[in-house]
């Protein structure tokens, strides 16, 4: 089933001096459950894609549609609660709330959403046991090593069930077993749960275990190849 579509879209940013086409002209679908990697080298238009399928920055023109959404017609407050209910974000370095638990950022988004206190605590205590923290659930950050507060960020990223998550390089920080590990636990999530995940990433075991390949030079889509 189809859940995002982006039709003919551009970013283009423009300054006194230059005028830089950061995504062009990009058309692509991604189905439910999809596992796929944006790659190409530094400046290729990875982490403005992520960010426009995000929400968190909007195309010059073209569209991005998710589950029959179109961005581009929602307003400021409304883009806000969609992210928040559509999509979950991995970021590169981490972005954990440092005063509060593991079990406080994963919950984070879902106290937002207001889930009932029961329901909340389940699904924040089974993720958490899925991604290996079972024993660290009242851990804050700085007692954590990055593999570990990376786990916690991919746990919240999933907490309220998002229709995919945004990973933009989580894997960059981390060292090989850490790096394994964490793609390992976000693939069998994405079996699991049937939740999408796209990552823009310059890590070969990021490709390697990826089930598609986009690869963007230039902001423009070069290849696509879905692995058998």
């Amino acid at each position: 089933m189809k859940i995002l579509e982006l039709n003919n879209v551009n970013k283009i940013y423009n300054s006194s001096e230059v005028k830089v086409h950061a995504v062009n002209d990009v058309t692509l679908n991604f189905d439910e459950a999809e596992f796929a990697a944006i790659v190409g080298p530094s400046g290729s238009g990875k982490t403005t894609l992520l960010n426009l399928i995000g929400g968190l920055d909007m195309p010059t023109s073209g569209e991005i549609i998710i589950g029959g959404t179109n961005l581009a017609e929602l307003k400021s407050s409304e883009l806000i609660d969609f992210r928040l209910n559509n999509i979950g974000f991995v970021f590169q370095s981490y972005n954990l709330i440092p005063v509060l638990t593991a079990k406080e950022n994963v919950e984070f988004i879902m106290t937002l959403q207001k889930w009932p206190v029961k329901e909340r605590d389940e699904r924040t205590i089974e993720l958490l046991k899925a991604v290996g923290l079972g024993e660290r659930v009242n851990s804050r950050p700085s007692k954590l090593s990055g593999g570990q507060q990376q786990r916690v960020a991919v746990a919240r990223a999933l907490a309220s069930r998002p229709k995919f998550v945004l990973a933009d390089e989580p894997t960059a920080n981390l060292d090989s077993k850490a790096a394994i590990t964490l793609l390992e636990i976000m693939e069998k999530l994405n079996h699991e749960e049937k939740i999408t995940f796209i990552f823009s990433t310059h890590d070969p075991r990021v490709v390697k275990m990826a089930h598609r390949i986009i690869t963007l030079e230039d902001g423009k889509v070069v290849s696509d190849i879905k692995k058998e």
